[in-house]
C-alpha cells in the first residue's frame, strides 16, 4: 500500500505539469509553425508521454514504474492537397529492459508511421507509406493520446505484430467521406518477420504460426478496409487515429463494419510434415456513441463483435485466435458545477467500465477481462491521471488482479 500511495503522488505531480495547455478533440492540439502567411502551409508537432505504475496480484516482472508511451508525431500541409506525417516513438520501457548504459537492443525509439498523401477530391485520398489506415475495427484504428480506458483493448489489435508493425502496415491507402458514409481502403505488403518468429523457425506436427510469408513465401499482401456511417456530427477523417472520447465536445453516434484478409498468412505442419497455409480473415461489426448530457456531462459508449478465420485453431496468447470475440466499454463525465470562465474540460472526473470476451477454439475455456476505472482530466486530454483495475477471469488465482495509475502529458 505505501508503493502505491508513493506512486499516485508522484503521478499526481507529474500530471499537474501542464495547466496552460488546451483541450485536444481530434488532433488538431500541439505546437504549430506556420510556412506562409495565409497559415495553410504548416508542420504541427504533437508530444506525449504515458507513465505507468502497475501493480499485479502476486509477484510479476513488470511490477512498479515504466514508460507506456513516449511518442512524437509531426505532419505538414504543403497546400490544401499534399501532405507528409512521421511519427516516431518508445514502448514499453521497464527496469528490466534498460541497459546500464543506454544501449539495450529492447528499448528503441523506432519509425511507428511515414506516409505521403494527395487530395484527389473533396471526397477521396491517397496515400503510400507506413500508416494506420484500413480495417478491421474502430478500436483497431484508435490512436493513444484520448482513450476512454487506461488503454486499448488489446485483442481489437488483431493484427499487431502479425501482419504489421506495431499496428502499422506498409503499402497504399485511399480514404474518404461520400456524404455521411466515411471509408478506409488499404492494400499492404505483410511483414515477414512476426511475433511466432522468422523464417528458421520450426514448427511440430499440428501446430500453427503465422508465417506463412516466411516459411512458404505466400501471402505477401494483406486486404483490409473499414467503413462507418456518422449519423450525427462528422468526425475528422484527417489523421489515421479514432477518438476514444470526446468530453462532451461533439454529439457523435456511428456504426461501423470492418474486415481484413491475407492468403496463406498462418502455416501448419501436419501428421505427415508436409506444411499446408491457412487464409486469415477477420470481419467486425461496431457501434460508437458519444454525446453531451445536459451542459457538461457526457457519456461515451463503444461495442464491436468480431470474427476472425485463422487456420484450424490459431492462437497469439489469449488475445487473437480463430473464433469470435465481444467488448465493450462505457465512460460518464460526471457533472460539475462551473464558475463564470471556467473551462469544462478542466478538473473533471470520468469513471468507467469494459469488458472483453473472447471465444476462440484454441482455449481450453473463453478469456474473459473486466475493467473498472477512472480519468481525472486536469486539463482535458492534455493532462490527465488515469486510475485502473483489471481482472481475468480466465487467469490462476493470485495473478488475475491488476492495478494500474497512469500519468499522461500532451502537447
Amino acid at each position: 500500500m505505501k508503493r502505491i500511495l508513493g506512486a499516485i503522488t508522484l503521478l499526481i505531480t507529474i500530471g499537474i505539469s501542464n495547466l496552460n495547455a488546451q483541450y485536444a478533440s481530434e488532433y488538431n492540439g500541439g505546437l504549430v509553425v506556420k510556412l506562409n502567411p495565409e497559415g495553410n502551409k504548416f508542420i504541427r508537432f504533437i508530444l506525449w508521454g504515458q507513465t505507468w505504475f502497475q501493480d499485479y496480484e502476486g509477484k510479476n516482472v513488470n511490477d512498479g514504474f515504466s514508460i507506456k508511451r513516449a511518442r512524437v508525431l509531426v505532419y505538414s500541409q504543403l497546400n490544401d492537397r499534399f501532405m507528409i506525417l512521421t511519427h516516431f516513438g518508445a514502448n514499453g520501457i521497464y527496469d528490466n529492459n534498460l541497459s546500464p548504459m543506454g544501449k539495450s537492443t529492447d528499448v528503441t525509439f523506432f519509425l511507428h508511421e511515414m506516409f505521403l498523401q494527395y487530395k484527389v477530391t473533396d471526397n477521396l485520398a491517397i496515400g503510400a507509406g507506413v500508416h494506420n489506415f484500413g480495417g478491421i475495427s474502430r478500436g483497431n484504428g484508435q490512436g493513444s493520446i484520448n482513450m476512454l480506458t487506461l488503454d486499448n483493448n488489446r485483442a481489437d489489435w488483431s493484427t499487431l505484430g502479425l501482419s504489421d508493425q506495431f499496428t502499422n502496415h506498409l503499402g497504399i491507402f485511399a480514404k474518404g467521406r461520400i456524404g455521411k458514409l466515411n471509408y478506409r481502403l488499404a492494400i499492404s505488403d505483410a511483414i515477414t518477420n512476426t511475433l511466432d518468429g522468422n523464417a528458421t523457425t520450426e514448427l511440430q506436427n499440428g501446430q500453427e504460426k503465422y508465417l506463412g510469408k516466411a516459411i512458404l513465401g505466400e501471402g505477401k499482401y494483406a486486404i483490409s478496409g473499414y467503413f462507418d456511417y456518422q449519423f450525427l456530427d462528422q468526425e475528422s477523417n484527417v489523421l489515421p487515429y479514432r477518438v476514444g472520447t470526446y468530453l462532451g465536445a461533439k454529439k457523435v453516434f456511428n456504426i461501423g463494419a470492418g474486415f481484413f484478409n491475407q492468403s496463406n498468412a498462418i502455416v501448419r505442419k501436419d501428421n505427415t510434415d508436409d506444411l499446408i497455409g491457412e487464409d486469415v480473415t477477420h470481419f467486425a461489426v461496431d457501434a460508437f456513441y458519444d454525446t453531451p448530457i445536459g451542459e457538461n456531462s457526457s457519456i461515451t459508449a463503444y461495442a464491436k463483435y468480431q470474427k476472425s478465420d485463422m487456420g484450424e485453431k490459431y492462437l497469439q496468447g489469449n488475445v487473437v485466435g480463430d473464433g469470435d470475440q465481444f467488448s465493450g466499454h462505457v465512460g460518464y463525465l460526471l457533472p460539475k458545477n462551473m464558475k463564470e470562465g471556467e473551462s469544462k474540460f478542466r478538473n473533471r472526473i470520468q469513471p468507467y467500465i469494459g469488458y472483453s470476451h473472447r471465444d476462440f477454439k484454441g482455449l481450453v475455456e473463453p478469456a474473459k477481462e473486466l475493467k473498472v476505472g477512472g480519468n481525472w482530466y486536469i486539463d482535458g486530454q492534455n493532462a490527465k491521471i488515469s486510475i485502473e483495475y483489471q481482472h481475468a477471469f480466465d487467469q490462476p488465482k493470485k495473478s488475475d488482479d491488476m492495478f494500474t495509475i497512469q500519468a499522461m502529458i500532451l502537447l
